[in-house]
């Protein structure tokens, strides 16, 4: 399928991505609802009781699909703001539709609708599923597109040189969010102007007043201006500052100096005039310990049923691949600095452990990780299981054990741990995981400080939400083939 956004202009991003997601939407519900009908009634005239009146379900299904696609439209579902970005759009799109259906739900009992139980139970369901594939299809052209410079905002950002620099390199790693940095305005650039020579954006030279701003940003030709938390703009100068750029249709984005804390856990509180941001801890025990303990146990043993006989064949292949044990026992460290003993099928030859001093020079990982793209180690059928993380499935059992979870940070050895300095321990609070942001975002490219900063991201900002994500991104990031060996 071409990718309807591959040929939008820098800055389109307000019209064709919303044009085709009502698109989508109206097909869905559409598909939904009139899906829900035929397997409840089939090709039957029927009607649904209002008092003593009969409405054609053919007119309570178009008045559904009306009000569906209306509702998930106010409810910012569509809004650019959350697309290709975050579970902020798929939280609204589900939200929007449960509140519907749960309307339905109290107007059918008030006002004593005779509305079909298996009708509504269809509906909502493949509806939903619908949705979230199709928004799904549409977030990953998106993404492609905007990772080819098409559909971006194009932004100006505002605050000091560390702050821009910061700002910068962040949006600059993730275009999926729609954010480019095409310019900056430097607030203290008579103090450090040696650090220009590190942006990597331009700088217009202007004085730092509102007026410079302003300046900067028709230079830039800037859709949005981003405030960094080290701006030294006070709050009258930042009210003036977005009646000028809301009469040129500018948007103001508002940049607060806090890093890897995840939406769940910022909370904002207007008091007096003032946006205060809340900022909770995150504690992964009670009632949501338990939630991901029960769902771990859940899906692993769903997952070791429909996969025994794959298991099963990869042990008999690993036997006859290479002399030795089918299984490869590793210390790891897990949750609070317990070893734990982690499976994985073979992928290597027996002795690999006695031969690691002898490839130490050749060592193409970072920190105390040893990486090699051509290990001479792994077997044949090695690099195909670990191409596809095959080898990682016994680590199923170490789920059901308790040592380890589906989704956590990558379980480190011992030697890792004794490097690690105060914030990389942080790591430790919680089980180690099959897969987490690491495997989705790079596996063995990853540089250790990278590697660490996605686990303690995980680890600070855990959410159930986030961890079938995390599970669903896993199947794109096995069959790809960038951190593969």
């Amino acid at each position: 399928m071409t990718n309807p956004f591959a040929g939008n202009p820098t800055g389109s991003l307000a019209l064709r991505p919303a044009a085709w997601l009502m698109a989508f939407d109206l097909a869905s519900v559409t598909w939904a609802v009139a899906g829900a009908q035929l397997l409840r009634f089939g090709v039957e005239d029927t009607s649904v009781g209002v008092g003593s009146r009969q409405i054609p379900y053919a007119l309570v299904s178009a008045v559904l699909i009306a009000l569906w696609w209306t509702v998930l439209g106010l409810a910012g579902s569509r809004d650019k703001r959350v697309l290709g970005y975050g579970p902020e759009e798929y939280k609204r799109l589900t939200s929007a539709s449960l509140w519907l259906f749960g309307a339905i739900a109290v107007l059918s009992y008030v006002l004593q609708l005779e509305t079909a139980r298996g009708y509504v139970a269809v509906a909502l369901p493949l509806g939903l599923a619908s949705l979230l594939f199709g928004r799904w299809i549409l977030r990953s052209m998106l993404i492609d597109a905007r990772h080819h410079g098409a559909d971006l905002r194009r932004v100006l950002i505002v605050g000091s040189a560390e702050s821009v620099l910061h700002l910068e390199q962040q949006l600059g790693r993730h275009p999926e969010a729609g954010y480019e940095p095409v310019a900056a305005y430097v607030t203290n650039l008579p103090c450090e102007a040696n650090m220009l020579g590190n942006l990597p954006v331009p700088v217009p030279r202007r004085s730092p007043d509102l007026d410079g701003v302003l300046a900067a940003t028709d230079l830039a030709r800037a859709d949005a201006v981003v405030i960094s938390g080290g701006a030294p703009l006070d709050p009258t100068a930042l009210r003036h500052l977005g009646w000028a750029l809301s009469t040129r249709d500018i948007g103001l984005v508002m940049a607060p100096a806090l890093t890897d804390v995840a939406g769940p856990r910022i909370h904002t509180q207007p008091v007096a005039g003032l946006p205060l941001i809340h900022v909770t801890t995150p504690r992964l025990e009670g009632a949501k310990g338990i939630a991901k303990r029960g769902f771990d146990l859940t899906a692993a043993t769903a997952l070791l049923v429909l996969l025994a006989l794959p298991m099963a064949l990869i042990a008999v292949l690993v036997k006859i691949d290479s002399a030795g044990p089918v299984f490869f026992r590793q210390t790891r460290i897990g949750r609070a600095g317990e070893p734990f003993r982690m499976l994985k099928f073979r992928s290597m030859v027996v002795d690999a452990e006695m031969k690691l001093d002898s490839l130490r020079s050749r060592n193409q990982g970072s920190g105390p990780l040893f990486k090699l793209k051509q290990d001479p180690r792994v077997t044949r059928l090695g690099r195909f299981l670990r191409r596809y993380s095959l080898d990682e499935l016994p680590q199923l059992l170490n789920v059901m054990s308790g040592s380890m979870s589906l989704v956590g940070p990558r379980p480190p050895l011992p030697q890792e741990v004794e490097q690690y300095d105060k914030s990389a321990h942080r790591r430790l609070l919680i089980k180690p995981g099959i897969t987490g942001l690491w495997q989705v975002s790079g596996r063995s490219d990853l540089s250790w400080d990278d590697s660490i900063k996605l686990d303690l991201y995980y680890v600070e900002n855990w959410s159930m939400i986030q961890d079938l994500m995390i599970l669903l991104r896993t199947a794109g990031a096995v069959t790809g083939k960038n951190g593969a060996y």
